[in-house]
């Protein structure tokens, strides 16, 4: 449905015109987002598809879940039911969609956002760290696909929207396995967009740069408390810098970021691909630069480029 269309149904459920009312609420547009606690990109999409006449269902671990519905109720411009999903368990996403139909019907987009990062130097970081970030930004996706895709597919209608990264094009130091993780969205999406367009299934690649979330803060907080570099102990500064880098200088704001996706995702021919936010110009050159000139740029940019020892 068209952003305009599902715009104006919206308006007549408001309107509470009876039982034209009732058909008007039964063609917004359902729209199931992971990740939506609030502070980050996750919360604002929930806000921007709410404003295109979306039936928005924002979910996110269940025990944020109950601070998500407050923070939702006590907001304007917000407003969207609330589920408890856990990306990394099979079990929690089968049951989150099945309540879904089960109330709605059906889900006319899914909008896989949930993500952590993993900052650090591969070589110290512990390899559950390591394994959780590719659980949650990449496996996570993928168990969420495989309990829609056939719902849509049946339906012959749908729109499936995975968030990337531009990292996943141009990979920084001291947080590969993030990095690696947003790598395997950006190919598993291409593959995907093939794979579901006989079904009549659009496939959306979202590719974020520097937005403005709680994302940096996260990072930081995680880094403090989970890890003591041994091999990388002069470059300590360094790595932290990094856990926040994409959240300095001129960071998109995540309202104005998630409102552009969600245009574009509802409009009447959703694109392959939204590339959208701070430095992704830069990283889009860093993407087909030589390699020499790539990893030059980043050792200067993230303390790489001196010996730790004299």
């Amino acid at each position: 449905m068209a952003a305009k269309e599902a715009a104006a149904a919206s308006n007549k459920v408001a309107a509470g015109d009876g039982q034209y009312g009732e058909e008007a609420k039964q063609q917004q547009p359902v729209v199931l987002i992971t990740g939506c606690a609030k502070g980050g990109i996750g919360y604002e999409y929930c806000r921007a598809f709410s404003a295109l006449g979306c039936r928005v269902v924002a979910t996110d671990i269940p025990e944020h879940v109950a601070d998500l519905a407050a923070d939702i109720a006590g907001e304007e411009g917000a407003e969207a039911d609330t589920l408890p999903l856990d990306v990394t368990s099979e079990e929690s996403v089968e049951e989150a969609v099945r309540r879904v139909l089960s109330y709605h019907g059906r889900i006319d987009v899914l909008v896989n956002n949930a993500g952590i990062g993993c900052t650090g130097p591969l070589a110290e970081l512990r390899l559950e760290s390591v394994r959780r970030a590719m659980d949650v930004n990449f496996l996570g996706q993928v168990r969420m696909v495989r309990a829609v895709a056939p719902h849509m597919a049946s339906r012959r209608s749908g729109r499936v929207v995975n968030v990337g990264s531009v990292v996943g094009n141009a990979a920084t130091p001291w947080a590969a396995p993030y990095c690696a993780s947003k790598a395997a969205v950006h190919a598993a999406t291409d593959a995907l967009r093939v794979e579901l367009r006989p079904f009549g299934v659009h496939v959306v690649k979202v590719v974020p740069g520097a937005v403005r979330s709680s994302l940096g803060h996260a990072n930081t907080a995680r880094l403090a408390r989970e890890q003591e570099w041994r091999l990388y102990r002069a470059f300590a500064a360094a790595i932290e810098e990094r856990g926040r880098a994409s959240q300095t200088g001129r960071a998109t704001d995540a309202g104005q970021f998630a409102r552009h996706v969600a245009r574009r995702v509802m409009s009447p021919r959703p694109p392959r691909e939204i590339v959208f936010g701070s430095m992704t110009l830069l990283f889009a050159a860093l993407a087909v630069a030589p390699g020499w000139a790539r990893d030059a740029f980043f050792a200067r940019r993230f303390g790489l480029h001196k010996k730790p020892f004299s």
